[in-house]
């Protein structure tokens, strides 16, 4: 396992055994959002920040996402979907693990909704992916959420805890999911999930305050880390933003310290 082991190294920091993700998916589901209209000056300022790895679809990486900086973790999403779909939820593979490789990635994802009327066919694809990424010696990084018909609240601990615990137990090496709103909720899904568990972002918040308030409730849960998007490349200064919360992830900064950090 030698290779997934330094392809880890890569995005999770060697010294706090902890990660900082910057998602930049969106462009699929959504379309140009505010932050991504420009990728290649999105991705630097993020970097600059200090992220560990950035996260996108192949054809960011074929247009050319680099050229300047520091070296960045990259993980390439494998499975999309878009807005505009008959259903959102439905989750298709669009990338292999080899392309994955041959685009020079340290790490693929995979989004997987359970609950949704086709999750026994994302649940094919996970386990599909997970073989693939066990041959080609490559992490595996599964974003579980739970959303469709017979889920009422895709925050409650119940469904959280189940949906982490389906990742490690189907091959995933880094589970991403929604945080579930305390300390002690969230240390279940730590708890139940052998994989480390890193926190989503999830839509704009209104204040800074409130995202740093999320991650360090997470981190004192016991999370592995964060995965924010739109909390760090549309803030008005994202740089700032992911050197406040590397800060709170790498160096275990409270509240205060990453709102200096963020003040500059």
């Amino acid at each position: 396992m030698i290779g997934k082991k330094i392809r880890l190294e890569r995005i999770i920091d060697r010294n706090s055994g902890r990660t900082v993700i910057i998602p930049m998916d969106h462009g699929v589901t959504v379309g140009p959002i505010p932050g991504l209209e420009d990728m290649r000056t999105a991705i630097s300022k993020v970097v600059a920040g200090g992220a560990n790895a950035i996260l996108m679809h192949k054809g960011s990486v074929r247009a050319g996402h680099r050229g300047t900086g520091k070296d960045v973790g990259l993980i390439i999403h494998i499975s999309a979907s878009t807005s505009l779909s008959p259903d959102p939820n439905a989750k298709q593979l669009v990338c292999t693990v080899e392309e994955a490789i041959k685009l020079g990635a340290d790490a693929v994802s995979i989004h997987i909704n359970l609950g949704a009327e086709t999750d026994a066919e994302m649940l094919r694809q996970l386990g599909y992916v997970a073989e693939r990424c066990l041959q080609w010696q490559m992490p595996l990084v599964a974003m579980m959420y739970t959303r469709g018909p017979k889920i009422k609240n895709e925050f409650d601990v119940n469904n959280v805890k189940h949906a982490a615990r389906v990742a490690a137990e189907l091959g995933a090496d880094i589970v991403k999911c929604v945080y579930t709103g305390t300390v002690e909720s969230f240390r279940e899904v730590v708890t139940g999930c052998p994989a480390p568990v890193v926190i989503a972002g999830g839509p704009k918040m209104e204040s800074d305050e409130e995202i740093f308030k999320m991650v360090e409730s997470a981190l004192k849960a016991g999370a592995a880390g964060v995965s924010i998007g739109r909390n760090a490349f549309q803030h008005e200064k994202p740089d700032r933003m992911v050197a406040a919360l590397s800060k709170m992830v790498h160096q275990n900064a409270s509240i205060e310290e990453a709102t200096e950090t963020l003040k500059g």
